[in-house]
């Protein structure tokens, strides 16, 4: 997800905050949760972002929402953005302190597709070849997907290794689509 200078900045306020109070695993925790919160409910973000709902009640609801769930250092960092009116960018700061996070931690997160499900000694394995490929430690999240037919897709940052079948037979549709008839006369 693109994400614009102010959430980044936003992100870095609250990482730095996080640090100088020893707290920064908390607050690693509840933008997590602030994250998948307006990731997994459609409702929560359009509430987020209307135009229409005062700042008073948009900070009364969220405050109904995460008052049990998050630290303190938290909770004002939250109202500081609401009363900016910047809480439309919520998701984009908790996704942006997510990845400063991860740097600040040196966490490498990588996506592992398959096919089916891994077994366990597979799964060490390719934490093994992530950790070798970027000498940090590792995060991996495992996404089944059947179209891909066998094998694997591994995915960090910027780069991926692509050993499935689909990939495979994508290759050979394309040799097979070249002419390699040469008229003899």
């Amino acid at each position: 997800m693109k994400q614009s200078r102010a959430a980044k900045r936003y992100a870095r306020a609250l990482l730095d905050l996080s640090i100088e109070r020893n707290t920064l695993e908390e607050c690693y925790v509840d933008m997590q949760l602030v994250f998948e919160t307006c990731l997994k409910s459609r409702e929560f973000s359009i509430f987020l972002k209307s135009p229409i709902v005062k700042t008073d009640k948009k900070r009364e609801i969220i405050s109904e929402i995460f008052d049990s769930k998050i630290q303190d250092i938290t909770r004002s960092f939250i109202d500081i953005i609401v009363s900016k009116k910047r809480e439309s960018l919520l998701r984009q700061i908790s996704d942006s302190f997510i990845d400063l996070y991860k740097i600040y931690k040196n966490i490498e997160s990588a996506t592992v597709i398959t096919a089916s499900p891994l077994q366990q000694d597979l799964m060490v394995e390719i934490e093994k070849y992530v950790k070798m490929k970027s000498n940090s430690e590792v995060e991996i999240k495992e996404v089944v997907d059947q179209s891909i037919g066998a094998g694997v897709i591994i995915r960090m940052r910027d780069k991926q290794l692509d050993a499935s079948l689909s990939r495979a037979i994508k290759e050979l549709r394309q040799e097979f689509n070249k002419n390699l008839y040469i008229k003899d006369f």
